[in-house]
């Protein structure tokens, strides 16, 4: 199973990922193993993260919520 996660940076900025293990995933973008955006704004916490079953479809998912403004991403975020 995939699993979409929005990451809070310490700058306020939001990272969007997907991972099979999200757990795991932080831990390297804490350890400077991540992207390149999270190497250059430090990680904080996971702020959500959204079960979904292929792939694919974590994919599909990551490009709408990347899509959105921070805005909507924190809505999202605070409705979990």
């Amino acid at each position: 199973m995939y699993n979409l996660y929005i990451i809070l940076c310490e700058d306020g900025s939001l990272y969007t990922g997907i991972s099979t293990d999200v757990r795991r995933r932080f831990e390297e973008h804490k350890n400077g193993q991540g992207g390149h955006y999270t190497r250059a704004h430090k990680v904080k916490k996971v702020v959500y993260t959204e079960g979904l079953g292929t792939r694919s479809q974590a994919l599909k998912r990551e490009a709408e919520i990347k899509s959105w403004s921070k805005a909507k991403k924190l809505e999202l975020v605070r409705k979990k």
